[in-house]
């Protein structure tokens, strides 16, 4: 077996065998150490002797690793034993325990930033290196934070997954963090996406047939909001190579070359937003992906359909209130009704929301009034939390000024 093909395959395999042990009852971060070992063990014996049955290989090692580690400390023996009570290694188990394991690391006694690292770690399989990188910190503070968040979850048993809402907050986090360096996390957050509505769809056989015995389908399963959420992130992904310069300054959406835009992955989110739309259980990643698709499918920033972006909008500020939503609402009124609209909405929300004064500056730049919408973008830019964005809007507010002079 191919180096590469071994590091791609452990990859897949780790988040589900450590799933399987933490199923069992074992300790998170004691379980992560024993999955550690025996992916060593994997990449010093696989190219040259690869496994049958791979999953099955990692968990028999993992699971000797883990005994090893009980045996080590007489206060775990009784989670010793429970392990020794397993049957003895058959068949693999084919439970997809993804759901389990994210549901572990977004646990809800830890902070968004210790979820989002926990998540990255155990399922995503980054090393704490490269999490460290994506966000600019340290390897020693971002192990710190990690081993804080296996301290705050240990001695949680978990015997069924948690709450999928809050699950998907943590990818959709993840997710917003864009490209940082080495790692997409992006990518990462459509993976692990995937990996989860996979994880949750009910596979054939599943349902009920007169008498006949079934399995239970897995918890979350056939939710929309799953799907709804890997399209949202298609189709926002799909515009990442018109999304910035060459020299790294930001593109308006309005103003993408829409010919770089990633057609395919367009066409797939469409196709998962429309199976999850037809289930008719409205959440707010479903509406949000169909006010994306509604962007993504207009040939030209001119043949957007604002009006039925803004009838999403007003189905989903029903949803959820977030700030955000708020304010890209002012956004769509602006657009069907005229830039003062806007500004009449805009002017009920709160002006220390971020992004306020970047809205206010667009709607009064469409509405004429040049010397406000200077104000406003730079007030913006001051504001602003990234170089692009705090460049874009310096040159918006210099734009006017020139034109003005002109």
């Amino acid at each position: 077996m191919h180096e590469d093909q071994v590091n791609e395959l452990i990859r897949t395999l780790a988040p589900q065998v450590l799933g399987v042990l933490v199923r069992r009852g074992a300790d998170f971060a004691t379980a992560e150490d024993a999955v550690q070992e025996a992916l060593i063990e994997a990449v010093r014996h696989w190219p040259d002797s690869p496994p049958d049955e791979p999953k099955a290989w990692l968990l028999r090692v993992a699971g000797r690793k883990l005994i090893d580690a009980q045996r080590a400390e007489a206060a775990r023996r009784r989670r010793e034993e429970r392990v020794h009570d397993e049957p003895p290694p058959g068949p693999t188990e084919q439970a997809d325990d993804t759901l389990l394991l994210l549901s572990r690391c977004c646990h809800p006694a830890l902070s968004p930033a210790s979820a989002i690292a926990l998540t990255l770690r155990a399922v995503g399989g980054l090393t704490t290196a490269q999490i460290g990188r994506a966000f600019m910190v340290p390897e020693s503070t971002m192990a710190q934070r990690i081993s804080r968040a296996k301290r705050t979850i240990t001695g949680e048993r978990f015997d069924t997954p948690g709450d999928v809402r809050a699950v998907l907050h943590v990818l959709y986090l993840i997710f917003n963090e864009g490209f940082t360096g080495e790692i997409s996390l992006a990518d990462e957050a459509i993976r692990l996406t995937r990996q989860l509505a996979a994880a949750t769809t009910p596979r054939a056989g599943t349902e009920t047939a007169g008498a006949r015995s079934v399995s239970p389908e897995p918890a979350g399963s056939g939710d929309p909001e799953i799907a709804g959420l890997l399209a949202l992130m298609l189709l926002h992904h799909a515009r990442r190579d018109a999304r910035y310069t060459a020299s790294n300054e930001l593109v308006p959406l309005d103003e993408q070359d829409r010919s770089r835009w990633d057609t395919s992955m367009i066409s797939e989110g469409v196709e998962v937003l429309q199976a999850a739309l037809a289930r008719d259980v409205l959440g707010q990643y479903q509406a949000q992906a169909a006010i994306a698709a509604l962007h993504d499918d207009a040939p030209t920033a001119e043949e957007t359909d604002w009006p039925q972006i803004l009838e999403w909008y007003d189905e989903l500020t029903r949803l959820t209130d977030s700030p955000v939503v708020a304010l890209n609402r002012a956004v769509a009124v602006g657009q069907v009704d005229g830039p003062r609209a806007g500004l009449a909405v805009l002017a009920d929300l709160d002006p220390k929301l971020a992004r306020w004064d970047a809205v206010a500056a667009h709607l009064y730049e469409r509405a004429g009034d040049v010397a406000l919408a200077i104000e406003h973008y730079t007030t913006a830019a001051g504001r602003a939390t990234s170089l692009p964005e705090h460049t874009h809007l310096i040159k918006q507010a210099a734009r006017l000024r020139a034109a003005a002079q002109a």
